[in-house]
């Protein structure tokens, strides 16, 4: 038997990648294509999502992505993931280049999406379909196609597939309806927008090339299992009318009994096979045949659900992924696909096409054998189709075109050369022999455009032999052959004589080609320069590098006289300016200095080249008369003056370029060179000299600039230079010698300008040159001193020269600010009094600082000079403070009644002129500060004179609490003396309280409680309008109660009007307790006293006295709760009850609880239950009877009315292990789930299950049934059990309960009861097949046997493993579909668990290869006798290859001859060559022969080499045989001859067909004398043998007897081929004069179908088979042959 026809292969295994398995479901794993798997994972309900991406195609490489989103599918082959968010939110991330394509918020939820092209995603929600071209710019959003149809609803979409042109759409979804996976899909048409329903679970599209159709067949199949049955549909869609009509095919879905519930899961085309891959849920394969439909395998390749899937990259097999995380692909095996069909002859036509269409070997002796029939039948159309559609062509020789071309042409028949040709172009394309051989008649006959066509169309294949044929008709065409072909050198050779230059390089590029460029540039140039210098300058810019030698260029240009030319290359060429073009830069300047030095001027202009020989064009410039440019290349300074000092000079000369020139020089030959361009020509080049020095003065210095001019005594250079650049420089020396040098030049202005501008000059010495130089005009001098205040210079300056005027014009129009200091300049020179005051009077008041003047008049003691002035200035209206402040100093020095002024007049600065006064009378300063509110000032002055009276009126009346502070501070030592002076005289004076609430708080808050109290007391004892002041009379009692303690308790009886609350919380908090409660007993304010004695006094004693005293509820109240807390509970309750007070009952219960009060308690409980109806005091009220065991009482409460909480009284009396009391709460409120545990605990088991039955609550049966169990009540606790069992989540705890306290059998025998319940679990089994295995292994297979499919098989495997019980083991192995683990288990523990049938049944369905061949290895080493029918069962699954390998080496192959033979059919090597090697050993001649005749796959020479040397005769002739079938004559006849088996050597060589071979064996025999054997050689090799040899030899040797049958023979034939020869003959020159007679007009193509040759006159024949679609018509040929 053939192995399979496929290929299966495990591209990777998740789990192994770091994959979890939770993680491997259809929502979670996505499959595209065999590029990516991309699945979304949470490792931890902790860990933070990620998307794990799987790349197969980059050795299976895993990245980690920490991204959040509902779906996430990767792109076919590009890093672009697709994200999907809240089921709405789609988002595209391009990941290599780290960026967002697109995203969108859809308006419905999208419930399955994923890519159907490269650049779109299909995308499908509730209600329709969508489409996304995600790299399409203008399409922001998804774009709707069509709505999804009603037979969708309800299901979930599964896939979505489009076919290639994307006409054609489908969805797929499925349903659960009645028990069983339904199918739905909808399939619709673009075209013509409509929608179909189909019943169907996997679909999808495919194309097909039917025999003679000239274009593709679309088709689409679908598969769907139905409630009746399974089908595999095939159709076609957009059905084109050129093509043949596919009939619809509609085949069977075979399903294994065991997969009845297995449907189709996935469908992918193979397109390069064209067969259908079919993969269901169960994991089995299906391979199909696209064009019919026929099955041509099915396995089983995965054990668990395999759910999702995609087709690889070549479309040539599937790609899947199970629940395991293993990732699988199959493809069809192309080596035994073809044999295994053909073991099959029904599937010969099948095999054939599946061979033709995807070029799969195997029939290939098939097609040959077809080939050979046909051709020798005649039936040339049919063979030439047969060659034509042969697998990869191997018919397609030169040996097959030669056939054809040997065949005549029959009349009106189109030559059978063309025909095949016409299939083969078909087809596709012809290969190079057919290339050649269809050209050579089309060029002949000038029919070149049908080879353009069939080179546009790509049918031919190119080549140079090709090329050099259409060169002579076509040179564009053999251009494009050449390009094709890849033929270089004649490529380049075709662009040059086409003129197509600008090809040359980029294709040489392409190709690697390196022509030789130079020879190829003096062509092109000599034929056409221009495209000759286009062509230059690319070879100098080729991306690979300059690919000519640029001198050589160069010379070729000069050579022809193109200096432009070769200018314009080099400039190209040398635009990188490197070095090493140094000599190649001069030499293109010196080139055009000497021709069109214009043109190197502008070269050097643009700075191009900076590497050429400076000096040398420097001098060559200097000769054109280049001079700038010359003076830019010199570098000897010599050189450079020699030619600068005539630049300015010259008629072009351009000031900005010599300007910029100096910028390169250093600063040394800066000097010089305008050193010597002064002293050449100082007229013509000054202007040039300032403009450098101007521009450059901060690099060479103004110092030395300065010097250059001064050295040539040009003022006018100097005030020119200075002038641009004193505005911008700082340096002293440069503002002072433009200053000098302006003065020389008469421009006062610019002095005057700068005096009053300028910062940086030095005004000392500016002051001293303006004085010494006498200018007509002051005004610089005076613009230097104001600035300056050289004021008293000045006006001694102006004074001793008698410039009265220039000093009025200071004052009046400079400055009449410095009006006080000329005033005091001149009072310094003793300057005439009327003068000044004569001054004063031309100058505006309002211009000048009073305050100034009046310092500067009362420094020398002349302030009387003022009052004219000042009086004069007020009567002018000018109310300035400073007047006012002059004016109080003169009345205060001249004693003019200055009280007076200071007190009414508002204008003076109190501060001023109080500081003026200080010295001389304090009182008139008390009096400026006191109104001016200058406080600080104030208390300095009377603190230094004792005047606190004055002091003392002025806080109170201030009343300012900062001031307070200031003199109240601790600090202040005439702190008491003022305050006495406050108590004894301020306050009494007073009559305003808030002023006096002011001075109480200064005190009170700078702590000075005792002088405080004093001053109270003054005010507040002491008759005065203040005595009833509430608020006095309480700060009196609060201070006191914190400063003087004593006094409190007199005050309390002295005062009245204080308010009692706050002056006894202000006790109390000062810890005065009684005196808080004499004064809430003076209040009336009982409660509040009571308070003080429980919680200040702390005395219950005097609490429940003065209780009793007053007998009021609310004091006993307060008593009460002081003694609860004091834990004198007996009395609290009474006093309680005296109060007849309940509100704190919740406090007592609890104390009195504790306290074991139950008595008391009760009696309280019965107060409180008068007038409050809680349930918190009948609850302690019951439970006070509980404690007390006052169980008839507690029955007659439960009976009467009330409001207790009876359960929690319950549970309480149950906790405390008062069980009867507990037992009546339960019954009275019928709690029978808790009376239960009660009676559990009072030892009543039975009363227990009686209420547990009635309570029917797991919790309740879980107690009872631990307590029976512990008392070892196993009827009792069984009842209980059974109730549990049935609870999944009980299960395991009772099972552990039974195996901790060592119950095994109870246990069992509980489970046992609990199968026959109607709540009967999958756990329940599985629990007792553990518990069996643990305790009792000899019933575990009864057990596993009968429920076996209500058991939880993954943890009864683990239990048979753990208790090691084989047969179980494998029994579950086997039921679970685990048939890997149960192979492997009875391979491993084969003592007990083995049973061949049942190893035989495990082992065929494993999936893992590798255990066939450990289940051979253990039948080898256990059971040898069974292995062959071991073997015979696993045959169609095993590498036989690998098994004889096996064997082999073990020395083993006896054991498996009958599996050999049987396995011989499948003609492979290893199997052959192990057979052989058996026969051979077992001398079985007869069965070798049949093998080496019927099987050819071995090696022929070593099994030959092997058999000649072997004894017997027979072995020997096989041998013989051998080497005959592979064409070894001599050797084969070489045996037969020592053997003397003339037959067998008579046979080999008529079947040689060489003359040489059949003529020594000819010889041979006539040699021996064997007559009757050279006869023998006469019949069988009559077409072989020479007749002169024949003739030679029988007159040599007497035989021609024996020799005239073959003679006779010989003669006959030659007469019969004569003539017909001559027959022939003559129909031929027949047919040769009558087209002599008939001009051929026919052209080559009749009716556009190729005829390669002119054929006889009138319409040709009707074609056979139809109009043939490459172009032939069927018509003879004019090859003759």
């Amino acid at each position: 038997m053939a192995p399979m026809p496929i290929k299966f292969q495990e591209l990777v295994q998740l789990t192994s990648s770091g994959v979890e398995t939770s993680s491997i479901t259809f929502n979670s794993c996505t499959l595209e294509s065999d590029h990516y798997i991309c699945i979304r994972e949470k490792k931890s309900e902790d860990a933070s999502p990620e998307v794990v991406i799987v790349e197969l195609k980059n050795g299976n490489n895993v990245m980690r992505r920490p991204i959040k989103a509902d779906s996430a599918i990767m792109h076919w082959d590009r890093q672009v993931i697709a994200l999907k968010a809240q089921s709405r939110t789609l988002q595209i991330f391009d990941l290599d280049k780290k960026q967002k394509l697109k995203s969108n918020t859809m308006n419905e939820d999208v419930v399955f999406w994923k890519w159907i092209s490269e650049t779109t995603l299909g995308l499908i929600t509730g209600t329709a379909v969508y489409h996304w071209d995600i790299y399409e710019p203008g399409q922001d959003a998804p774009v709707k196609v069509f709505e999804r149809n009603q037979n969708l609803n309800g299901c979930q979409i599964i896939n979505y597939r489009v076919n290639t042109d994307g006409k054609w759409m489908v969805v797929v979804g499925i349903s659960q309806q009645q028990g069983r996976i339904v199918g739905a899909m909808q399939l619709y048409s673009k075209d013509r927008g409509i929608s179909q329903a189909i019943e169907g679970h996997a679909a999808a599209f495919g194309t097909l090339r039917l025999e003679g159709a000239p274009q593709d067949t679309k088709l689409f199949t679908f598969a769907a299992r139905t409630a009746t049955g399974a089908k595999l549909h095939i159709v076609e869609v957009d059905h084109p009318e050129s093509n043949p009509v596919f009939q619809k095919k509609a085949v069977d879905i075979f399903f294994p009994q065991e997969a009845n519930s297995d449907f189709p899961v996935a469908l992918q085309v193979s397109q390069k096979y064209g067969v259908i891959f079919m993969i269901t849920k169960y994991g089995f394969i299906h391979m199909y045949d696209l064009e019919t439909g026929s099955c041509i395998f099915m396995n089983r390749i995965s054990s668990e659900t395999i759910f999702t899937t995609c087709a690889d990259n070549e479309s040539t097999g599937i790609v899947a992924i199970n629940r395991k995380g293993q990732v699988l692909f199959v493809t069809v095996d192309e080596t035994t696909a073809i044999p295994y069909l053909l073991q099959n002859p029904a599937n010969t036509e099948m095999a054939i096409k599946l061979a033709s269409r995807a070029g799969l070997p195997g029939a290939d002796d098939l097609y040959a054998k077809q080939f050979d029939n046909l051709f020798n039948a005649g039936n040339y159309a049919e063979a030439a189709k047969i060659a034509a559609n042969s697998p990869r062509g191997f018919l397609r020789t030169a040996e097959t075109i030669e056939k054809f071309k040997r065949l005549p042409v029959q009349p009106g028949q189109m030559a059978y050369t063309l025909q095949y040709f016409g299939m083969l172009l078909d087809k596709g394309s012809l290969n190079k022999h057919e290339t050649l051989e269809l050209a050579q008649p089309v060029l002949s006959q000038n029919r070149k455009h049908l080879l353009e066509k069939w080179l546009k169309e790509d049918k031919l294949d190119c080549s140079e032999q090709l090329g050099d044929l259409a060169r002579p008709y076509d040179v564009n065409m053999a251009l494009t052959i050449y390009l094709k072909a890849n033929v270089p050198h004649k490529v380049v050779a075709g662009f040059a004589e086409t003129g197509q230059f600008d090809k040359i390089l980029p294709y040489s590029a392409q190709t690697g080609y390196q022509p030789d460029y130079v020879q190829l540039l003096q062509h092109i140039i000599r034929v056409n320069p221009e495209k000759g210098a286009e062509f230059a300058t690319a070879l100098a810019n080729s991306e690979q590098g300059p690919l000519v030698d640029f001198e050589r260029v160069c010379d070729i240009f000069q050579s022809q006289g193109m200096i432009q030319q070769a200018t314009a290359f080099l400039l190209d060429a040398l635009k990188d300016n490197k070095p090493e073009h140094a000599r190649l830069q001069t030499r293109l300047l010196e080139m055009n200095l000497m021709h069109a030095p214009q043109v190197a001027e502008a070269i050097l202009g643009n700075e191009m080249f900076t590497h050429f020989d400076k000096a040398r064009i420097a001098h060559l410039c200097e000769q054109a008369g280049l001079a700038q440019k010359a003076l830019e290349l010199y570098e000897d300074p010599e050189a450079i003056k020699r030619v600068v000092v005539n630049i300015p000079g010259n008629a072009n000369f351009n000031p900005e370029w010599l300007t910029n020139f100096f910028g390169k020089l250093s600063v040394e030959q800066s000097f010089d060179c305008l050193d010597v361009m002064m002293k050449h020509n100082i007229r013509q080049n000054l202007q040039s000299v300032v403009t450098i020095a101007t521009k450059y003065s901060d690099l060479l210095g103004p110092t030395r600039i300065i010097d250059l001019f001064e050295k040539y005594k040009t003022s006018e250079g100097l005030f020119y230079y200075l002038g641009s650049v004193v505005n911008v420089s700082e340096d002293p020396d440069v503002h002072f010698k433009y200053i000098e040098a302006a003065t020389k030049m008469g421009q006062f202005n610019e002095v005057e300008r700068i005096c009053r501008d300028s910062t940086s000059y030095n005004p000392e010495k500016v002051k001293n040159f303006l004085k010494e130089a006498r200018l007509p005009e002051q005004l610089p001098l005076i613009i230097v001193c104001d600035r300056f205040n050289f004021v008293h210079d000045l006006i001694l300056f102006l004074y001793q020269n008698q410039q009265f005027q220039a000093i009025e014009s200071y004052v009046q129009r400079v400055n009449p600010g410095r009006t006080p200091a000329v005033v005091g300049g001149l009072l310094d020179v003793d300057c005439d009094e009327n003068i000044i005051k004569q001054l004063l009077t031309t100058v505006n008041a309002a211009s000048i600082n009073i305050d100034e003047l009046v310092a500067e008049v009362e420094s020398r003691n002349r302030l009387k000079l003022l009052l004219p002035f000042l009086e004069a200035t007020l009567q002018a209206g000018n109310q300035q403070q400073a007047v006012y402040n002059a004016l109080a100093k003169i009345y205060i020095d001249s004693n003019n009644n200055p009280e007076k002024f200071l007190k009414e007049n508002d204008q003076y600065d109190t501060l001023t002129v109080g500081k003026y006064c200080e010295k001389r009378d304090p009182n008139l300063a008390y009096i400026a500060y006191s109104k001016g509110q200058n406080d600080l000032e104030l208390v300095n002055i009377t603190n230094e004179n004792s005047m606190y009276r004055a002091q003392a009126r002025y806080l109170l009346e201030r009343s300012d609490a900062e001031l307070w502070r200031f003199v109240l501070s601790e600090n202040n030592i005439h702190r008491r003396s003022v305050v006495d002076q406050v108590t004894v005289t301020a306050v009494p004076e007073s009559t305003d309280p808030a002023k006096v609430s002011v001075a109480v708080s200064a005190l009170l808050e700078n702590d000075m409680p005792l002088e405080l109290i004093e001053l109270l007391e003054k005010i507040v004892l002491e008759p005065s309008p203040f005595s009833d002041n509430q608020n006095l009379q309480n700060l009196l009692m609060f201070t006191a109660a914190k400063a003087d303690k004593a006094r409190v308790m007199d005050y309390i009886h002295k005062l009245d009007g204080y308010n009692a609350d706050d002056i006894a919380t202000s006790c109390i908090e000062v810890g005065l307790h009684e005196e808080a409660f004499e004064i809430y007993k003076k209040a009336d304010n009982k409660a509040a006293a009571v308070d003080v004695l429980v919680e200040h006094v702390v005395s219950i004693d005097r609490a429940q006295a003065f209780a009793e005293e007053v007998d009021l509820p609310e004091v006993w109240s307060k008593v009460a709760k002081a003694q609860l807390d004091g834990l004198r509970v007996s009395d609290a309750i009474e006093s309680y009850i005296k109060a007849e007070d309940p509100k704190n009952y919740e406090e007592v219960i609890e104390i009195a609880t504790h306290a074991g009060k139950n008595e008391d308690l009760v009696k309280y409980l019965r107060m409180a239950r008068k007038t409050l109806r809680e349930p918190a005091i009948d609850t302690a009220l019951a439970f006070c009877f509980a404690r007390l065991d006052q169980l008839s009482e507690l029955e007659d409460f439960l009976r009467a009315t009330n409001v207790a909480n009876v359960e929690e009284s319950g549970d309480k009396a149950y906790e405390e292990g008062f069980y009867e009391a507990s037992k009546i709460f339960f019954t009275s409120i019928s709690n029978w789930a808790k009376l239960a545990t009660t009676h559990v605990h009072l030892g009543d088991h039975q009363a227990a299950v009686d209420c547990a039955r009635k309570a029917n609550n797991i919790k309740v049966w879980r107690q009872v049934h631990e307590a029976c169990v512990e008392k070892k009540e196993f009827r009792l606790a069984q009842i209980c059990g059974l109730n549990l069992i049935v609870d999944a989540e009980q299960l395991q705890e009772l099972v552990k309960q039974y195996e901790r306290n060592g119950y095994f059998d109870e246990l069992i025998s509980l489970l046992e009861q609990g199968l026959g319940l109607e709540r009967a679990h999958m756990g329940l089994f599985t629990s007792l097949g553990v518990a069996l295995s643990k305790y009792h292994p000899e019933k575990l297979m009864e057990h596993i046997k009968i429920f076996w499919s209500r058991m939880n098989m993954p943890k009864m495997i683990r239990a048979c493993e753990e208790a090691n019980l084989w047969p179980e083991l494998v029994f579950c192995y086997y039921h679970y579909d685990e048939f890997d683990n149960a192979a492997l288990a009875v391979i491993e523990r084969p003592e007990n668990s083995w049973d061949h049938q049942q190893f035989k049944e495990i082992v065929v369905k494993v999936a893992n290869l590798e255990i066939y061949y450990r289940a051979i290895k253990f039948y080898v080493e256990q059971h040898p006798s069974l292995l062959t029918d071991l073997l015979a069962a696993l045959t169609a699954r095993i590498d036989v290859n690998r098994v004889v390998k096996i064997f082999q080496k073990n020395d083993d192959l006896p054991l498996i001859k009958s599996f050999l033979l049987n396995v011989q059919s499948q003609n492979k090597r290893v199997v052959n060559e192990a057979v052989n090697d058996l026969l051979i050993e077992e001398e079985d001649y007869k069965t070798l022969r049949d093998s080496v005749q019927n099987f050819d796959n071995y090696d022929a020479v070593a099994l030959a080499g092997r058999l000649e040397k072997h004894d017997l005769i027979f072995f020997r002739q096989i041998a013989a045989n051998i080497y005959r079938k592979n064409k070894r004559w001599e050797k084969s006849i070489a045996l037969s001859k020592q053997d003397k088996l003339y037959k067998d050597a008579i046979e080999t060589a008529a079947m040689s067909g060489k003359n040489d071979i059949v003529d020594d064996l000819l010889r041979y025999f006539v040699d021996i004398g064997h007559r009757e054997c050279y006869t023998g050689m006469l019949y069988a090799c009559n077409e072989l043998i020479r007749p002169d040899l024949v003739l030679e030899l029988s007159w040599r040797h007497g035989l021609n007897d024996f020799s005239m049958p073959y003679m006779i023979n010989m003669l006959a034939q030659q007469t019969k081929e004569l003539a017909l020869l001559k027959a022939d003959n003559e129909a031929r020159k027949s047919k040769e004069k009558e087209q002599e007679k008939t001009e051929d007009n026919t052209p080559i193509l009749g009716g556009g179908r190729l005829m390669i040759t002119a054929g006889p006159g009138g319409a040709p024949a009707p074609a056979p088979y139809g109009q043939q679609p490459n172009g032939f018509a069927p018509q003879p040929t004019g090859y003759g042959y």
